[in-house]
């Protein structure tokens, strides 16, 4: 037997067949790896009285009262059972079977779907498993293990199918490969692999489970981080081309055109990638900070620099409105300089070069030509930068605005247009916690702007219980209407566009993707969520009939929603009423309000964003979240911490505790469910700072992981699963 034997050797085809077909359950590793959701105990562990309507789970409950009667509708008897654990009772339900085995004081273990009938909860015909002393030795440990379960593999077969394999010392001894080195487990204190899977399936005592999560954590915290290391080692190995820095050119001419002085984060940031750009070694830095701290400035610095060492820079946004916005800034910066080839262009400078997927194909096919012959030194493009018939002279330089808006295979196939492997730089909005840039963004070097320029006005912000003070809104109306008779303007969010087809969502891709938590969604009992064109309509029938009223989403023709974003710049526009394609990049000083409707079903991070569009100016700025769940839900005191602070490092930690893991490990980016099932981002900190050191010592002394060959195992078969896209193009 080995990790890799199939199921259908072990356990037989059938109950190996629908454990494949149910819990994706293939080979011994992956039933091996399937932990305990968690362990029963009499009287403690398992408790009844948190169950609720419509949860499938497994209980381990005494039977109380066993009664059986005949139905009063049809033929046949009917057994109810009543069972409690100490803490609750429930009732089972049986038709036409005596189930003659459930004796009153029995022990056992139900699984079945949590109903209620007449006020009580009730199990109707659910599995059963009695326990008995005898039972295998399995009740006589007191820790009854509880496995994630399906339909028709209960907890109970996968404890049995497990015992199989951990009951032969020898044969499971073989079958696994520590990853772990010796010298690694003993400076750690980790029992060693088997032991560990024993502890974790079979415990004698909390204190053996500890054990086992401990070890288990560090397979998976030392499997991640020593893939990692070994693509920061191979990236120090690949050849690039330097960049030089270069006097009297683009970079000079950028920071002489800056109508501000820079911040000290930004220049000691902007040292850094100069530097690195100067280096044949390829640059991989994430540059992230609170928004608004200048992050397009310090990217624009480093395009100008790679422009005058002979190369091109491209810029990937994430919508076209913000595309737009970047180019018409930074070809406002460069002035002359950035039409070189116009009449009025300077013929020492560049052309800055947009490239959508709606443009008109002749405008296409001009720009196509431009970035092709190089003319074209700065390139702003969305998706459309990545389609074949883009090719690039000699492209130097890839900057990836708002990442966590693009899929891993998008920007690795904007990487793969250079001749030669190009520097990268990577930028996010959204501040990320310090082992959250360990574990997912391990082979880039982490840059961080925390300061604000100066004079910006600062952000205030308040939910809006609009549910349980609905005058509170009207007063939110109100302050609209004071501020845009003050000269500013104002943004009203919403989550969905209210076409009829668009079928209740929000723009294409990720513009109007529902940001709240997935256990924080909203079922079916919730009214729809605010759409931007009913509400609009609202507003202008309404509160804000005075004001210019607009409306701004993803659906609209490109040229339809570049001359409103220009109108809303250039103060022709009161109110836009928008999707979230105003989350990033927009850039209009003279907002100063931000309402958020129906804030309870957006992200924190979204909020944060969202936030983040106003006070850009010296006005100072409001953000108001507007929601109709009570203010003592786990929801509305989410609400109250985003109003409570805008330290966006604070707010990531809060935005990952409402996370699920794997959407940071990996499954948000790829569309698939991470590998990573007991590691902690936020509890298991030192852990995965621990297991980074060791990685990279050990990729990095003699033959790397040649001289460790269970770890390389283990770093090759991740290559098999679903995390290598995620970890090999991020």
């Amino acid at each position: 037997m080995s990790m890799d034997t199939p199921l259908t050797r072990v356990l037989g085809p059938k109950t190996a067949k629908v454990m494949a077909d149910q819990l994706s359950l293939h080979t011994v590793r992956d039933l091996l790896r399937h932990y305990p959701r968690r362990y029963a105990q009499r009287g403690e562990m398992t408790r009844l009285d948190g169950l609720e309507v419509g949860d499938r789970v497994t209980v381990l409950a005494q039977v109380k009262k066993v009664s059986t009667r005949p139905m009063r509708q049809r033929r046949g008897m009917l057994t109810e059972v009543t069972v409690g654990d100490g803490a609750g009772s429930m009732r089972l339900v049986f038709f036409n079977s005596r189930h003659a085995r459930l004796d009153v004081g029995a022990w056992g273990l139900f699984a079945g779907t949590v109903g209620k009938w007449q006020g009580d909860l009730q199990f109707s015909h659910p599995d059963c498993h009695l326990m008995s002393g005898d039972d295998d030795g399995d009740w006589a440990r007191a820790l009854v293990p509880i496995y994630p379960a399906s339909k028709d593999v209960s907890s109970w077969v996968i404890q049995k199918s497990v015992k199989l394999l951990l009951d032969d010392p020898r044969s499971l001894e073989q079958a696994l490969d520590d990853p772990i080195p010796a010298a690694v487990r003993q400076r750690h204190g980790l029992v060693g692999l088997a032991t560990a899977l024993r502890y974790k399936h079979r415990p004698e005592s909390t204190e053996q489970v500890d054990e086992a999560d401990e070890r288990l954590k560090w397979d998976e915290a030392l499997v991640l981080q020593a893939t990692l290391a070994a693509r920061r080692r191979a990236a120090a190995l690949e050849p690039g081309i330097a960049r030089p820095r270069r006097s009297g050119g683009l970079l000079d001419a950028v920071d002489a055109a800056l109508p501000f002085s820079l911040t000290d984060g930004q220049r000691a940031v902007g040292d850094e990638l100069a530097a690195e750009l100067a280096r044949e070694q390829p640059m991989n830095r994430l540059l992230q900070g609170e928004v608004g701290s200048g992050k397009t400035v310090v990217a624009l610095r480093a395009m100008a620099q790679v422009v005058d060492a002979g190369g091109q820079a491209a810029l990937l946004a994430p919508t076209e409105v913000l595309a737009a916005q970047h180019a018409r800034s930074l070809a406002a910066v460069l002035g002359p300089l950035g039409r070189a080839g116009e009449l009025d262009g300077d013929p020492a400078g560049t052309r800055v070069v947009l490239l959508t997927g709606s443009q008109k194909a002749a405008v296409r096919r001009e720009a196509r030509a431009a970035v092709a012959d190089g003319s074209a030194g700065i390139v702003v493009g969305t998706h459309a930068l990545l389609q074949e018939g883009v090719e690039f002279a000699d492209l130097g330089l890839v900057v990836v605005d708002e990442q966590h808006r693009f899929g891993v295979e998008q920007r690795d196939a904007l990487r793969a247009k250079g001749n030669r492997p190009p520097h990268v730089l990577v930028m996010t909005a959204t501040p990320i916690p310090r082992t959250v840039a360990m574990t997912v963004y391990g082979d880039l070097e982490t840059s961080t702007l925390r300061q604000l320029p100066a004079g910006r006005g600062g952000v205030s912000s308040s939910v809006v219980p609009a549910g349980e003070k609905p005058t509170w809104l009207d007063r939110a109306w109100a302050r609209v209407r004071e501020e845009v008779a003050a000269g500013r303007q104002a943004y009203v969010v919403c989550p969905r566009i209210g076409d009829l087809e668009d079928g209740g969502k929000g723009d294409d891709g990720p513009d109007g993707e529902d940001g709240a938590p997935p256990s924080e969604k909203g079922g079916s009992d919730r009214r729809p969520p605010l759409a931007v064109l009913d509400v609009a309509e609202a507003l202008r029938a309404g509160p804000l009939s005075a004001l210019r009223v607009e409306v701004l989403h993803g659906r609209m023709p490109p040229e339809e929603k570049e001359a409103r974003m220009r109108a809303f710049a250039a103060a022709e526009v009161d109110v836009l009423v928008a999707t979230t394609v105003v989350e990033v990049g927009v850039d209009v000083p003279n907002a100063t309000v931000m309402v958020v409707m129906d804030a309870d079903r957006f992200g924190v991070s979204q909020l944060h964003q969202l936030r983040g569009r106003v006070a850009r100016g010296k006005h100072p700025g409001l953000c108001l979240l507007v929601s109709e769940v009570p203010s003592s839900s786990a929801t509305g005191q989410r609400l109250a911490s985003v109003a409570a602070t805008t330290d966006g490092f604070q707010l990531a930690r809060l935005d990952l505790e409402t996370r699920r893991e794997g959407d940071v490990l990996g499954a948000a980016q790829s569309g698939r469910r991470s590998g990573v099932r007991l590691l902690s981002l936020l509890d298991d900190e030192q852990l995965i700072a621990e297991a980074r050191v060791e990685a990279t010592a050990l990729v990095e002394q003699g033959r790397g992981l040649a001289d460790h060959p269970e770890l390389a195992a283990a770093v090759a078969a991740m290559s098999l699963d679903e995390r290598a896209d995620y970890l090999e193009k991020a």
